[in-house]
């Protein structure tokens, strides 16, 4: 066990870079049912880049853009689409966490210390915003990285901010007749922030980890799980938003019921809706996955209800993966 020196209370927020950060925060708002709570501009004094601040229940996303071409930002989006650049985790003591993760080979870009609306150069937002879709925290972030590095960065992970491997699957454990994973959970100490590293393993064709690595052009965040306390309401809400999920085979509810038994839920419901079960020693949870909510096939989103289950769906891999294949298919990329 790596000593849990920080401690981390939860995820902060995530950054993304996109080309242009109005219309995301617009979308995240009507399909989403995200608010904006504050902005940056050039209004507020920002030269170079504009921001939005959007929340909902204890989500909060950043969307950010730049004016002009040679900016970071920019750079970044032209390279990779838009995807998350940042991710901020909250701790006691930033001061503390700054040091003992430098002191542990950390490299500190810009230390932070503000009270406000968001941030220094950020103005509050008055504003109702769309209704919401029951998003109440972030449960986990998802990464992919080139075939070899996993273990790299589940080392780092561990050394360098104190995180446990929680679970470790093969594979054996995620595959197809075409192509598999391998993947390390890490978890920080006070169980709130996981990170699944994924990496390609050797199959027959492309499989979904290395498509996204070409698209995004190198690692980056693949997806990032959403916890709702009514996942049927909030399934319904974003289906009437048009949000596309991954279409899930008839034949995995007539599996799925013979592998989780009757836990009180509604196979119809499932069913029509594309939700997913699974079940082990602690519990059973409810997943389902989005499309990718851009045109490149990287960054998509798992909304996920946790009925006492603290894993991640590994009776359902298999499906996802041939949903994934499916899609694959269609792109021309399998």
């Amino acid at each position: 066990m790596s000593e849990d020196f920080l401690p981390i209370r939860g995820y902060d927020h995530v950054e993304f870079y996109v080309g242009n950060a109005k219309q995301a925060a617009h979308f995240y708002d009507k399909t989403f049912g995200f608010t904006p709570i504050a902005k940056k501009g050039l209004e507020t004094g920002s030269r170079d880049v504009a921001s939005y601040v959007m929340r909902q229940g204890n989500v909060r996303f950043v969307l950010t853009s730049a004016y002009g071409p040679d900016h970071e930002v920019a750079r970044h989006c032209a390279l990779h689409g838009d995807g998350a650049k940042a991710i901020a985790l909250e701790v006691g003591d930033v001061a503390g966490a700054i040091a003992e993760t430098k002191k542990r080979g950390a490299t500190v870009l810009k230390p932070a210390n503000y009270r406000g609306a968001f941030a220094p150069g950020y103005t509050a937002i008055e504003s109702q915003g769309a209704k919401p879709v029951g998003f109440a925290s972030i449960d986990h972030i998802v990464t992919n990285v080139y075939i070899g590095e996993m273990d790299y960065w589940a080392n780092w992970y561990a050394t360098v901010m104190g995180f446990t491997n929680l679970a470790h699957f093969t594979d054996k454990d995620i595959g197809t007749e075409y192509s598999a994973l391998m993947s390390k959970v890490m978890e920080n100490g006070t169980g709130k922030c996981k990170f699944p590293i994924n990496e390609p393993a050797e199959g027959k064709k492309k499989s979904q980890i290395e498509e996204y690595l070409d698209y995004y052009r190198g690692p980056g965040v693949q997806h990032i799980a959403i916890a709702t306390g009514d996942i049927y309401a909030t399934v319904e809400e974003m289906r009437s938003r048009d949000i596309d999920f991954l279409r899930i085979p008839d034949t995995y509810y007539e599996y799925m019921e013979g592998r989780v038994g009757d836990v009180g839920d509604n196979w119809d419901d499932l069913k029509r809706l594309g939700i997913l079960i699974d079940k082990d020693d602690d519990g059973y949870l409810l997943q389902i996955f989005t499309a990718p909510v851009q045109d490149r096939p990287t960054l998509f989103y798992e909304v996920i209800q946790r009925h006492g289950s603290r894993g991640f769906g590994i009776g359902n891999f298999k499906a996802l993966f041939v949903s994934i294949e499916e899609e694959q298919k269609l792109r021309g990329n399998l």
